[in-house]
């Protein structure tokens, strides 16, 4: 028998090799089927994200301005109520200041003299009249209506309305030496101001 050449016995190892050395080493050829592909990660673009951001910006100023309104809204709400608590018989008070200052005129033109000489049935009729007043103005000031009395007191434009001036130097110039018309205040605010005379002469403070 004829003994192979060279170049035979080469060519036989070579293919004895082959699926051994594909055996020994699978992952030299790994199989791409089923295997994702790898990449960097997916990011927003810089422009994206800024626009996020401006968006984001803007529905935080609103939703800032929004609150802020209710807030005033909600003040404003308290202040027009208690106002109408406070100042909704206004118109109603003013009226009822007539009656009183009725009142006080018919118990200032009665002489003293005359109502200690007169008899019993008078001097209650009086009385009753004196309890009338009082009672009168109690309920105005249980609806926050109060009396002004400014005798002495010195002059205030805000509260007061001159009628006349009085020559008097025994006090400073601008004191109420006289009252004409008692004045009146609800709440924080002048019903009605008090009608006065003015002394002038007197040092000036």
């Amino acid at each position: 028998m004829q003994e192979p050449t060279r170049k035979q016995r080469d060519t036989a190892e070579a293919l004895d090799q082959a699926p051994a050395d594909e055996g020994a080493n699978p992952a030299a050829s790994p199989s791409r089927e089923g295997v994702a592909p790898q990449g960097p990660a997916v990011e927003a673009a810089p422009s994206e994200v800024e626009a996020l951001q401006q968006e984001n910006a803007g529905l935080k100023d609103r939703l800032l301005r929004a609150l802020a309104e209710m807030e005033n809204l909600r003040r404003r709400t308290e202040r027009e109520v208690a106002d109408a608590k406070t100042y909704g018989v206004s118109n109603f008070a003013r009226d009822m200041l007539g009656v009183a200052d009725n009142l006080r005129r018919a118990l200032d033109h009665l002489p003293a003299q005359a109502r200690e000489s007169a008899d019993p049935a008078i001097r209650s009729l009086i009385e009753g009249v004196e309890v009338t007043e009082r009672d009168f103005l109690s309920r105005l000031t249980r609806h926050g209506v109060k009396k002004l009395d400014p005798q002495g007191e010195r002059f205030d434009p805000n509260l007061h309305e001159a009628l006349f001036e009085v020559p008097d130097e025994s006090v400073p110039a601008g004191t109420v030496v006289q009252v004409v018309e008692s004045g009146y205040t609800i709440g924080d605010r002048v019903l009605r101001p008090a009608k006065v005379g003015v002394s002038k002469g007197g040092p000036k403070v």
